[in-house]
């Protein structure tokens, strides 16, 4: 009977070894290092906007607002070449009969380091090309993620 116990009592312990030495005691520490890209895309976006469609009583208001709406149009159209534009649709059998459906669309996203290459009027409207160029995108990205160290590990 005591050889039992003692018997039970090593296999329980040998099996507790095991698995303590199969187990990760010590933490690791993995340092990532950005790799950068061989080459870097420049995308290019124009908006237009009407002049005589401004919201305004005077002329050079009517060309500001539409400057800017103009820059705005530039812009949305930036964000739909980086992130994709999302569709939403929808028809119905009696719509379908009738030529009726509903289609709307959106784009939302951030966009950061563009530049305006020209703002012009054209007649009656005004355009405005942009610029963006993934390497400013590309070190925009990494000054605000500034790399991380270890400054003190202390275990319990």
């Amino acid at each position: 009977m005591m050889k039992k116990i003692i018997l039970n009592i090593l296999t329980a312990g040998s099996l507790a070894l095991l698995l303590v030495s199969c187990s990760s005691v010590y933490d690791k520490h993995v340092q990532w290092q950005s790799v950068k890209p061989e080459t870097f895309p420049v995308l290019h976006a124009i908006g237009q906007a009407p002049i005589s469609l401004q919201n305004s009583q005077h002329e050079t208001q009517r060309m500001l607002m539409a400057i800017n709406a103009s820059k705005l149009a530039a812009y949305a159209e930036l964000a739909e070449q980086v992130y994709g534009q999302k569709i939403n649709g929808e028809m119905t059998m009696s719509q379908l009969i009738m030529g009726k459906n509903e289609v709307s669309a959106s784009v939302q996203g951030v966009i950061r380091a563009a530049k305006v290459i020209k703002s012009y009027p054209v007649g009656d409207s005004y355009t405005t090309e942009l610029s963006l160029d993934f390497e400013d995108v590309y070190n925009i990205y990494l000054a605000s993620s500034p790399k991380r160290e270890i400054k003190a590990v202390t275990y319990y």
